[in-house]
C-alpha cells in the first residue's frame, strides 16, 4: 500500500474525482462524507456522481487555485495510475508517492495502513469469515490461507458422509456456474466445493453414503485388504458390543493432534508479527510469545515421551519447563526492560508478584482448554455418526430403505442432518478458529482498505 499526495487544479479536478470513483482502486486517507442514494433517487446517476463530486470537493484541502487529495493506493497500480492521471490532466498534477511508514501519522500509531489482499479464487471465499473478526495488520501474517485449510478439514473431520458431502460438491459446483443464483452467497461457492471433498473423504472412510452403512463395505474391503485382514468400514468411529474403543478414541486423538498443530502456527504468527513490527518484547516474552510457545510445545512432548516411551522426567526437563513458564507468567520487567521504561515495576513488587500468579493460572488452564477445546471434533464426528445410524433404525422400523416410508425418512433425515448439523459445525469450525487459533495472534485489528466508488 502507497499514499499518494495529489495537487490538483481546479479546472481539473472534476476530471480526477471522476477518474477516482470511476477505478474503484483508490481509498481517501481522511473520511469522506457520504450521502444516501435512496434520497436522491429521482435523480439519473450522471447527476447523482456530479453530487457526490461536489460533495468530495467541498471536504478537501484547497487554495485559491489548488486542491489537495490524499489517497491510499495498492502498490500494484500506484505507477500506472500515476501516468494516467497525468495524462487526464496534460501533466498539470503533482504526483508524490509516501512509503506507509514515512507518513508520521502511522509511526506514532494514530493512523493504519489499510490492508488489501490477494488470493486465489479458492483462498479468496474465506476472506470474509477472517475480516469479520478483524482486519490484519499492516505487515502482518495473512491467516486466511491458514483459516482456508484449517476450516476445510475441521469440516470434513466432522461431517463424514459421502452422499451427504457430495450434496455439498454438487451445490458449490453450480453456484459457481451460476446456475444456482444465491446473491452474496455464490461468492462463497469454493468454500462449498472444498468442504464436500472433504466430507466425502470423511464419508469413505467411515463408510457412510446418506446414512447407509452397507453401500461402501466392497470398497472398504477392498481397500483395507491391501493392508492385512479386510474390514469394514476402513475407520470404525461407533463403538458396538464386543468391538474396540481404539479406532473411536484413535478419532478423538487425531483431533488433538491437529488441534497442537492449529495452535502451534498460531504461535509462530505471533512471534513472525511482533518481530516484523518490532516488537521483540511481545516477540520473546508473555504466554503467546517464543516462552510460551516453548512450554506448550515441551509439556506436549514431554507427555507423548511419558505415555509411549515410558519415560521418567529429569531434572533438565523440570528446568526447561520452569524457565519457559517463568518467560511466560513473569513477562513484565523483561518486556519494560527490553523497551526501556522505568519503573521496571510499574505498579510495585507486590502487585506484579499476584498478577504473575494468575498468570500462571491463566497459561495453565489457557494452553489446556486451548487443546482439549479440540476432543469436540472427534465429538461432533461421533454425532454425526449418531444421527446417521438412528435413520438406518427408522427406515427398519417402517418396513426397510426401499419402502415408500423407509425412502421418505432418507430423504427427511439426510435433508435434516445436512440443513441442521452442517450449519451446526460451520459454527463448530469457525468458534475454534476465532477462539483458538486468533487469540493467539489477533490482539489488535488493523483496517480493511475500502476503495471509494461510484458503483
Amino acid at each position: 500500500m502507497r499514499l499518494v499526495e495529489l495537487l490538483v487544479l481546479k479546472q481539473d479536478i472534476d476530471r480526477i474525482l471522476r477518474y477516482i470513483g470511476d477505478k474503484g482502486c483508490f481509498q481517501f486517507y481522511s473520511k469522506i462524507p457520504d450521502f444516501s442514494d435512496e434520497s436522491n433517487a429521482e435523480l439519473s446517476d450522471e447527476d447523482l456522481i456530479n453530487l457526490k463530486i461536489n460533495q468530495i470537493k467541498n471536504s478537501l484541502e484547497c487554495t485559491e487555485y489548488v486542491y489537495r487529495i490524499l489517497l491510499w493506493i495498492p502498490k500494484d497500480i500506484c505507477d500506472s495510475s500515476s501516468e494516467e492521471m497525468s495524462a487526464l490532466t496534460e501533466n498539470r498534477i503533482s504526483v508524490r508517492v509516501f512509503e506507509p511508514y514515512e507518513i508520521p501519522d502511522v509511526i506514532n500509531g494514530k493512523e493504519k495502513v489499510p490492508v488489501k489482499i490477494h488470493h486465489n479464487r479458492f483462498v479468496r471465499s474465506f476472506e470474509r469469515m477472517v475480516f469479520s473478526f478483524g482486519s490484519p495488520l499492516y505487515g502482518t501474517v495473512d491467516p486466511t490461507p491458514f483459516v482456508a485449510i484449517f476450516f476445510t478439514i475441521l469440516f470434513g473431520m466432522m461431517f463424514g458422509d459421502l452422499g451427504q458431502g457430495l450434496v455439498f460438491l454438487l451445490i458449490g459446483i453450480l453456484m459457481s456456474k451460476k446456475i444456482i443464483r444465491a446473491g452474496g452467497w455464490n461468492k462463497f461457492a469454493a468454500i462449498f466445493i472444498a468442504i464436500g471433498i472433504t466430507s466425502s473423504f470423511m464419508g469413505l472412510l467411515t463408510g457412510e453414503f446418506f446414512s447407509n452403512e452397507t453401500l461402501l463395505e466392497p470398497l472398504a474391503l477392498w481397500v483395507t485388504g491391501f493392508f492385512g485382514t479386510p474390514h469394514a468400514p476402513i475407520l470404525k468411529v461407533m463403538y458396538t458390543p464386543g468391538g474396540s474403543l481404539k479406532a473411536m478414541f484413535g478419532l478423538f486423538g487425531v483431533a488433538v493432534g491437529f488441534g497442537f498443530i492449529i495452535n502451534s502456527i498460531g504461535f509462530i504468527i505471533n512471534i513472525i508479527n511482533n518481530f516484523r513490527l518490532r516488537r521483540i518484547d511481545k516477540a520473546l516474552f508473555g504466554k503467546n510469545g517464543l516462552s510460551g510457545a516453548v512450554f506448550f510445545w515441551y509439556v506436549i512432548a514431554l507427555v507423548l515421551r511419558i505415555v509411549i516411551f515410558k519415560h521418567t522426567p529429569a531434572v533438565y526437563d523440570y528446568i526447561i519447563l520452569g524457565i519457559s513458564l517463568f518467560f511466560a507468567a513473569f513477562a513484565e520487567p523483561f518486556e519494560n526492560l527490553i523497551n526501556k521504561k522505568h519503573p521496571v515495576l510499574e505498579n510495585g513488587f507486590g502487585t506484579y508478584l499476584i498478577s504473575s500468579v494468575v498468570e500462571v493460572i491463566e497459561v495453565f488452564s489457557g494452553m489446556l482448554s486451548n487443546t482439549i477445546s479440540f476432543v469436540r471434533v472427534g465429538a461432533f464426528a461421533l454425532s454425526h455418526a449418531v444421527l446417521d445410524y438412528m435413520i438406518v433404525i427408522l427406515t427398519e422400523l417402517v418396513g426397510g430403505e426401499l419402502t415408500i416410508p423407509g425412502i421418505l425418512i432418507l430423504i427427511l433425515g439426510n435433508a435434516i442432518i445436512i440443513l441442521l448439523e452442517g450449519m451446526i459445525v460451520a459454527i463448530q469450525s469457525i468458534r475454534l478458529q476465532y477462539y483458538e487459533f486468533f487469540s493467539k495472534f489477533f490482539n489488535e485489528t488493523g483496517k480493511e482498505f475500502k476503495p471509494y466508488t461510484w458503483r
